[in-house]
C-alpha cells in the first residue's frame, strides 16, 4: 500500500506539460496599463537580443572572403534567397527576402533556446525554483502571431500588386461558371486557414517533442530503476538530437511556406 501510495503521489506531481506551459514572471506598469510578462515572452525578448548580438558581430567581420560565423550566416542567407525564395518570388525576391530571413532566424533561435534548460541551470546555481526558460514556439499565441504577420503580408502584397478588386476576383482559378461559387468559397476558406496551419504546425511539433522528453525523464522518478533510467536517458538523448533537427526543419518549413504564400499572391498568374 505504501508503494502504491508513493507511486500515486509521484504521478500526481509529475506533469509533462509543466515544461511547456506559459507562466507569469513579473508585471510591468506602463502608464495605466499592466503588462504581465510570461516566461515565453521573456524568451522572445532573449531571442531578439541574441540575434541582434550575433548578427551585429557577424556583420562586423572584415574581408572579401567571409569566414567563421559570417560565412555560416551568409551561406544560409544565400541558400534561402536562391533556393527557397527566388523560385517562387522571381523578380520580387529582393523585396521580400528580408522578411524570409528574419522569420527563419527568429524561429530557429527560439527553437534552439528552447532546448537549453535555463530554468534548471539557474536552479542549480541559486537553489531557487524559477521559470526563466521554456519553448516559446510551443505557445500557440506566439506561433499564431508570426503566422498572422505572414497572412497580412501575403494579402497586402497581393492587393498592392493587382489592386483590391482584381486580387479578390483572382482568388479562384478559371472554372465553369456553375461551379465558380463553390470553388471561390473553397479558395477564400483556404486563404483564411493558411495562417492557422502555419501556427499549428510549428506549435504542435515543438510541443510534442518537449512533452515526450519530460515524460521520459518522469519515468525515472516513477520506477527508480537503473534499467529504466538507462533506457530513458538513451531515448532522451535520441529525442534531443531529433529535436535539434526539427528546430531547423520547422524554421525552414515556415520560411518556405511563407515564400510560397507571398509568391502566389503577387504572381501574374494568380
Amino acid at each position: 500500500m505504501n508503494l502504491i501510495s508513493q507511486h500515486s503521489s509521484i504521478l500526481a506531481e509529475l506533469n509533462p506539460l509543466e515544461p511547456v506551459i506559459s507562466v507569469p514572471l513579473f508585471t510591468i506598469s506602463v502608464g495605466g496599463w499592466q503588462i504581465i510578462v510570461s516566461n515565453h515572452m521573456f524568451m522572445v525578448a532573449v531571442a531578439m537580443v541574441v540575434l541582434l548580438v550575433i548578427m551585429t558581430f557577424a556583420a562586423r567581420s572584415r574581408g572579401m572572403v567571409p569566414k567563421g560565423l559570417r560565412n555560416l550566416i551568409e551561406s544560409v542567407c544565400v541558400y534561402l534567397r536562391e533556393e527557397v525564395a527566388r523560385p517562387v518570388l522571381g523578380e520580387n525576391t529582393d523585396r521580400y527576402i528580408g522578411f524570409i530571413w528574419t522569420i527563419f532566424f527568429f524561429i530557429l533561435t527560439l527553437n534552439l533556446l528552447a532546448m537549453i534548460p535555463t530554468e534548471k541551470m539557474i536552479f542549480l546555481i541559486t537553489g531557487k525554483k524559477n521559470h526563466f526558460g521554456g519553448p516559446a514556439t510551443a505557445n500557440i499565441w506566439i506561433t499564431g502571431a508570426m503566422a498572422a504577420i505572414t497572412f497580412f503580408l501575403t494579402h497586402i502584397s497581393g492587393i498592392r500588386k493587382h489592386g483590391l478588386l482584381k486580387y479578390l476576383a483572382s482568388l479562384a482559378p478559371p472554372v465553369p461558371w456553375w461551379i465558380m461559387p463553390l470553388i471561390y468559397f473553397l479558395e477564400v476558406f483556404s486563404a483564411l486557414v493558411r495562417p492557422f496551419t502555419l501556427a499549428v504546425r510549428l506549435f504542435a511539433n515543438m510541443l510534442a517533442g518537449h512533452i515526450l522528453i519530460a515524460t521520459l525523464l518522469g519515468l525515472i522518478l516513477i520506477f527508480k530503476n537503473y534499467g529504466v533510467a538507462s533506457a530513458s536517458l538513451a531515448f532522451v538523448v535520441f529525442i534531443s538530437i531529433l529535436e535539434l533537427f526539427v528546430a531547423f526543419l520547422q524554421a525552414y518549413i515556415f520560411a518556405l511556406l511563407s515564400s510560397l504564400y507571398i509568391g502566389s499572391s503577387i504572381t501574374s498568374e494568380h
